[in-house]
């Protein structure tokens, strides 16, 4: 009976610790693939200034689907690069002439980021990161306020300081959540360059999402 007892023992902390490890994280790894699918909303922090009419470029909230994609060079630190675009409406606040309508504009701001993961074997694994950002501005539409009929908002480029979390659900299955500043302050014309303004939009880009894991 005493064997039996020790057996059963035996078997119980044997059964225990392989529960605890199919239950341990898998962790960060050198050379993971990581994709991911979610959302994010672009909050712009707007200022500047306009030429001859005065006032304060500005620039809507926006959200989008993103798809983002991460590479693991060791297991502290990744790269990583977004690729989402977002519509804005933009004016000009309180000029000489009043609020201005610029229409709206389509923002494209793909952004590669260095991200440092400080705890790359824990299931809940904060980062900091800085990334490079470039952002084109395409398809200008919609309605202008006269005598406004033309604006061009040049592309920028600046930095991106950024902080998240991945929280890991399973060995492939990540759920993130992601915090970037970007420095994005273009040079704004309004009919052929009659009037000069640089727009200092300087987004927050808030973001959650799912990751898979390769």
């Amino acid at each position: 009976m005493r064997i039996a007892g020790y057996a059963a023992t035996a078997m119980l902390l044997l059964g225990a610790g392989m529960a605890s490890a199919q239950d341990a994280p898998r962790g960060k790894r050198a050379g993971d693939f990581v994709v991911g699918l979610g959302a994010i909303g672009v909050l712009p922090t707007n200022g500047g200034h306009v030429g001859g009419i005065g006032g304060t470029p500005t620039a809507s909230n926006s959200a989008s689907p993103q798809l983002d994609f991460s590479y693991f060079v060791t297991p502290n630190i990744s790269l990583n690069l977004i690729a989402a675009s977002t519509q804005h409406d933009v004016s000009v606040r309180g000029s000489a002439l009043g609020d201005v309508r610029l229409g709206h504009v389509w923002a494209l701001p793909p952004t590669l980021t260095v991200q440092y993961h400080p705890l790359p074997q824990a299931r809940f694994s904060p980062y900091l990161g800085l990334g490079l950002n470039v952002t084109w501005f395409y398809g200008e539409g919609g309605r202008l306020t006269a005598p406004v009929s033309r604006v061009r908002i040049d592309p920028t480029v600046g930095v991106a300081p950024n902080i998240g979390v991945d929280y890991e659900l399973t060995p492939n299955w990540l759920l993130n959540f992601d915090a970037k500043w970007i420095l994005m302050q273009p040079d704004v014309s309004v009919n052929s360059g009659i009037i000069r303004a640089r727009a200092d939009i300087n987004p927050f880009v808030i973001g959650a999402s799912v990751r898979y894991r390769f």
